[in-house]
């Protein structure tokens, strides 16, 4: 997959980025380069290779899963513009 100056131009504009004519080119070099190294990525054999969230091997930390109200209501709505039997009041959007 190849990026031309026209897409190039349109991620800038999707990013926000302010782009000279000048800077197309090297955009477009290092874009191209980003994507041959992805697809260089789908080349890889991963048969057999077990998923991991981790270069090292480790045992991730996890709390029960268990549904609770919190415990402490008054502290969660404390910075709240307008709360009202410990729940959150919004304005009415909908007419």
């Amino acid at each position: 997959m190849s990026v031309d100056e026209k897409t190039v131009r349109r991620i800038a504009h999707l990013a926000r980025i302010a782009v000279t004519d000048a800077e197309v080119p090297h955009l477009q070099g290092e874009l191209n380069a980003i994507l041959d190294f992805v697809e260089q990525l789908g080349e890889v054999d991963v048969e057999g290779v077990e998923p991991m969230t981790s270069v090292t091997p480790m045992v991730m930390k996890k709390r029960a899963d268990a549904v609770t109200d919190g415990g402490y209501p008054d502290k969660i709505v404390a910075n709240a513009p307008m709360s009202e039997d410990d729940f959150f009041m919004v304005p009415k959007v909908v007419e």
